[in-house]
């Protein structure tokens, strides 16, 4: 992918979320990173590129998308860490404090763990985009509790300003067991 921008929007349509898909990639010249369905019965266009290029074809999303838009973003610089993270390759790091952020909507917990990893020293484990978890999606990283705490906080705090956060936590030491059972 070129550029280091990514933008989604998450629609409650299916079927819209095909229009949007052909419109963004049309708008400007973007990269589709994922373009699926998700639970329970929404859509989602994530997409890649330079920051204008983004920006343009993310605005024309949301307006063909209109009422179906049920959350969107666009992060000029995302930290590199969020792409294996997204595209499911989920690796256990040396397990120190666990945290994990859950939210309403993929976009909004994309956001979180953008912020997550940019604002401490964490490791993702995971992001789980809506798959089998009712269209929610959650984050999950490691590192030292005050890390991992700052991380919680300023990856909840996205999710809040939109109502969207579903829960956080901070586990100081936890058994190595209930995270091998999730990934």
């Amino acid at each position: 992918m070129t550029g280091s921008a990514i933008g989604i929007i998450e629609l409650s349509s299916i079927a819209k979320g095909y229009e949007v898909a052909d419109a963004v990639l049309k708008a400007a010249h973007v990269e589709i990173v994922v373009n699926r369905t998700i639970c329970p019965g929404k859509y989602m266009v994530l997409i890649g590129g330079y920051v204008d290029a983004v920006n343009a074809s993310i605005e024309t999303g949301i307006d063909i998308g209109a009422h179906t838009v049920v959350d969107h973003f666009i992060i000029p610089n995302v930290h590199p860490a969020i792409f294996p993270a997204i595209s499911g390759a989920a690796h256990l790091p040396e397990l120190k404090a666990l945290g994990v952020i859950e939210g309403f909507t993929v976009a909004s917990v994309i956001e979180a763990a953008d912020a997550a990893v940019k604002t401490a020293d964490v490791e993702l484990i995971t992001i789980h985009l809506a798959m089998a978890i009712g269209g929610r999606g959650y984050v999950s990283f490691t590192g030292e509790v005050a890390h991992v705490q700052a991380a919680v906080d300023a990856g909840s705090a996205i999710i809040e300003k939109k109502g969207l956060l579903v829960e956080k936590i901070v586990i100081a030491s936890p058994r190595k067991e209930i995270i091998n059972e999730v990934i």
